[in-house]
């Protein structure tokens, strides 16, 4: 029997992400929106696209929140997406009332599932869901390093005209203007990208990486990136569903690693069946520290201003 999967929100990014997953044959995906008969479009639309894509693996659209039931993973993208000029803290009130009506459907209706929140402002949603949810904490997680990560990589391998595939690069903290992508650690098949780049470009790679999202917005102005958070989704949710021990950085919930207590915000983790399995613990410098901190602590500054407790 296939596993279920239930993607919260049929807009861009989770319509985009079902397509992948049933692509991918990962499971059978439920869409779900409260837009009536648009999900149920999307997915029929996809559904006609299965004998040419070449894959089995069933989608169906609904408007019920309770049809998520039984699902082994979701995930949740609903929510309004930024306009130019807008930050992602800019959606906090309002994704955080669309975010808490999903996660009391979920706690009812799937309570054995595994979710990733997609929703922005990232970290902070995430954190809602997991008070909102009460799940073990293992099981909630936020999408946002494995994008991130993929933006520096991609502006990485476009900087030296190599294949994307040859480059490893890796991005902590928030998913907001002060993330934190790891320099030190990045590479092109092994080789330190300080060794293959200026430092005053390797700076400008950085800051167009923590703009990453923002550059996309500005240049569609009705919307915000869905093709790349898509992908990003699915490499956790492969992982998942396949057990494949992958070591990726997602929102996890800290417990005192990298000196960060009881919050979620992005490290690198050991993903698997089980969810977030492991946090790992890099060795980071005094400054790469500094930032990581900084970043949880601005994420904690938005969770207070939720009054969650």
């Amino acid at each position: 029997m296939n596993r279920k999967i239930t993607v919260f929100g049929a807009g861009f990014v989770g319509s985009t992400t079902a397509q992948r997953l049933i692509e991918k044959e990962l499971g059978d995906v439920v869409m779900i929106d409260i837009i009536e008969g648009m999900p149920q479009g999307k997915a029929l639309d996809m559904m006609e696209s299965a004998c040419l894509e070449g894959f089995d693996a069933k989608v169906t659209g609904s408007n019920n929140p309770a049809d998520c039931r039984d699902s082994d993973l979701i995930i949740i993208t609903s929510g309004v997406a930024r306009k130019p000029g807008m930050s992602r803290d800019d959606l906090l009130k309002t994704n955080a009332e669309i975010v808490g009506s999903v996660c009391e459907a979920i706690k009812l209706h799937a309570p054995n599932a595994i979710v990733i929140v997609v929703s922005n402002p990232l970290d902070v949603m995430t954190y809602l869901a997991g008070v909102k949810l009460g799940f073990p904490k293992n099981r909630v997680m936020g999408m946002a390093g494995v994008l991130d990560s993929a933006r520096f990589r991609c502006f990485i391998a476009m900087e030296l005209g190599v294949s994307m595939r040859d480059v490893d690069a890796m991005v902590l903290g928030g998913h907001g203007d002060d993330m934190v992508p790891l320099v030190r650690y990045a590479t092109v098949a092994g080789i330190k990208v300080e060794d293959l780049i200026p430092k005053e470009r390797l700076d400008a790679l950085v800051t167009r990486t923590r703009n990453g999202g923002a550059e996309i917005v500005n240049l569609l102005k009705t919307g915000s990136a869905y093709y790349a958070p898509s992908s990003s989704v699915v490499e956790m949710a492969r992982a998942i569903l396949h057990d494949e021990k992958r070591v990726l950085p997602v929102a996890a919930w800290c417990t005192g690693q990298y000196g960060i207590r009881d919050m979620f915000v992005g490290v690198p983790v050991v993903l698997g069946a089980g969810g977030v399995e492991r946090i790992v613990e890099l060795e980071l410098t005094a400054d790469e520290l500094a930032q990581l901190k900084k970043s949880a602590d601005h994420v904690l500054a938005n969770v207070r201003r939720l009054n969650l407790s």
